[in-house]
Parts: structure tokens; sequence; C-alpha cells
């Protein structure tokens, strides 16, 4: 199902994107360097499916709780949503607040399902 997005809901996050670096799923499945995935989706979106590996700390709550699950400001973090615009708006956030390697998935969940990637259910 595609969403129509509002001119100033594309607006932000064409700002966010301007400072948070985006990788592709290719780009993703080569990252040499250990890395964090995390997934911004809401509850609901995150029960129906999610990338293997994946750490669900949605956009709502992610600069409440990032500090806890992740103290290591240098880690890599790998941010995904359902298309990339949440996880660019959340990585931007988490670059004001110190984290210094974060990385927005390109097309998120909506493009790892249509490569035909593997999913996991519930959790």
């Amino acid at each position: 199902m595609s969403k129509q997005h509002s001119l100033g809901f594309l607006a932000v996050v064409a700002n966010a994107k301007s400072r948070v670096k985006e990788i592709d799923i290719e780009q993703l499945q080569q990252l040499a360097e250990p890395f964090l995935l995390i997934d911004v989706r809401e509850d609901r979106e995150w029960q129906n499916g999610h990338l293997p590996n994946a750490l669900h700390i949605g956009k709502g709550v992610i600069e409440r709780d990032i500090e806890t699950a992740v103290a290591d400001k240098s880690t890599v973090l790998v941010l995904y949503c359902g298309g990339g615009f949440r996880s660019a708006l959340a990585g931007d956030m988490l670059q004001l607040m110190g984290y210094s390697e974060v990385l927005s998935l390109a097309g998120g969940y909506t493009a790892w399902v249509n490569a035909g990637l593997p999913l996991v259910k519930g959790d």
C-alpha cells in the first residue's frame, strides 16, 4: 500500500536526509564492520514482520531509550522503517545526541520485502 505524504513531512525528511547517510540493501549486506540494526517502526509493524537480528526501538521512544540500549555512541547504527523516511528522522535526532555512526536504510522494510529477503514474524 502506497502512502501519500504531505509536502511538509517530505520537506522535513529531505532536510534530515541531507545530514543522515543512506545505504541500500546491497550496501547493508556488504558492511564489513559490526553494526546494530534498529527497527524504528511502530509495535504493530514490528509484530507483522521485521528484519533478522534487528532490535526494536520505535521512533516515538528512541531518544528516550537509545542510551540505555546502546551506550557506546561510536557504535554503527543502521536504522530502518517502512520506507526510509522515519529512519532518517530518527537518525538525525541520534546524531544530535552524539551518535557518530548513524545510517538509514533507503527503502526500509518495503525494499527488503520487495527483494525477497528473509523476515522474522512476531517477537
